[in-house]
C-alpha cells in the first residue's frame, strides 16, 4: 500500500508550527528553515518533513531516525539501511508527502495556472502535445501530463538529466531505458493536478489530511 499525506499552509499558525515542530530535526535542517525569507519556503518544506515524520512515527514507529536522511548524487532522499521509500511535493498552499516501502515512488503536485503553452512544446512528445491540443480542455490535459512527468522523473531518481521528452505518457504508462513506471491520480484539491508514480503496479491508497495543529 502507498500512503499520502497532504496539509495545507498557513500563515496564522507558521510562528507555532516553528516553534513547537523546529527542534525535532537537525541542526543543520533547522539553519536551513531559518534563513528562509519567505514564510511560505520555510512552511513548505517543513510541512514536508513534518508529515513525512508522522507518517513514519504512524506506520514504522521508531525504527527510522531522521539522522539517517541521506542524499544520491542527484539529491533523492533516502533513509540509510531502510526499506522505506518516500517523496514530497508541493505547489501553491499544498504539501504532499508518499511513503510505501515495496516501491520506488514518485509525487507530484501542480497548481493549474494559465501558462503560455508554447513555451513547454520543447519538453513532450509530439503525441502527448498532439493529445493536449485536441483536448477538451488544453490546459488541464497539459497538468496532467506535465505533473506525470515530474513524478516519474522523481520516481526514477536521477533528476534533470532525464529530459522530459525523453519518455512518453501513454495510458497511465512509461518507461525510461529499461524500467517501467506506473501511473496513478490522486484526487485532493481540483484546483490542483497530483499524480503518483511508482515501478511496481500498486493499486491500493490512504490519503490521509492533517490540519495545522501537526
Amino acid at each position: 500500500m502507498i500512503h499520502i499525506y497532504y496539509a495545507y499552509l498557513s500563515e496564522k499558525n507558521h510562528e507555532n508550527l516553528v516553534k513547537t515542530n523546529l527542534h525535532k530535526f537537525p541542526q543543520e535542517y533547522q539553519n536551513k528553515i531559518k534563513s528562509f525569507r519567505r514564510w511560505q519556503d520555510a512552511q513548505s518544506s517543513m510541512l514536508g518533513r513534518l508529515l513525512l515524520y508522522k507518517g513514519i512515527k504512524e506506520l514504522y514507529g521508531n525504527k527510522i531516525h531522521f539522522n539517517d536522511l541521506r542524499y544520491t548524487r542527484y539529491k533523492k532522499p533516502y533513509f540509510e539501511d531502510s526499506f522505506v521509500k518516500f517523496n514530497i511535493s508541493h505547489s501553491g498552499e499544498i504539501v504532499v508527502c508518499a511513503l510505501c516501502d515495496n516501491c520506488e515512488i514518485g509525487i507530484d503536485i501542480e497548481l493549474v495556472t494559465n501558462v503560455e503553452l508554447n513555451d513547454f512544446k520543447s519538453q513532450m512528445t509530439s503525441k502527448e502535445w498532439d493529445n493536449v491540443l485536441s483536448s477538451n480542455s488544453t490546459e488541464a490535459s497539459f497538468f496532467d501530463y506535465w505533473t506525470q512527468k515530474e513524478a516519474v522523473l522523481k520516481a526514477y531518481g536521477n533528476g534533470l538529466t532525464i529530459p522530459l521528452r525523453s519518455f512518453e505518457i501513454l495510458d497511465n504508462k512509461t518507461q525510461i531505458k529499461n524500467e517501467k513506471f506506473f501511473l496513478k491520480k490522486i484526487a485532493i484539491d481540483e484546483k490542483y493536478k497530483c499524480y503518483i508514480a511508482q515501478n511496481v503496479n500498486i493499486n491500493q491508497f490512504s490519503i490521509t489530511k492533517y490540519n495545522q495543529n501537526l
